[in-house]
């Protein structure tokens, strides 16, 4: 029982995305399709740099003022 259930899991997770996976019904394919799709569209619309990044300097500080309970 134990071997078997550690070979399915072995199996489960070696299993990668795959463009057949939209049209599958089971919970794995749909989890990694819509994971696939999320990432997807997240590296199509790019990194939204930060304001203090944009500068030439490299000894810029950020504000960090708003945050002082957070960080103490």
């Amino acid at each position: 029982m134990k071997e078997k259930q550690q070979n399915s899991t072995e199996e489960l997770a070696a299993r990668h995305y795959q463009p057949g996976d939209y049209e599958k019904d089971d919970q794995l394919s749909s989890g990694l399709a819509t994971t696939h799709e999320q990432v997807s569209d997240s590296y199509m619309e790019g990194e939204i740099a930060a304001p203090f990044n944009k500068e030439k300097t490299k000894n810029v500080e950020s504000s960090n003022e708003g945050y002082q309970d957070y960080y103490s």
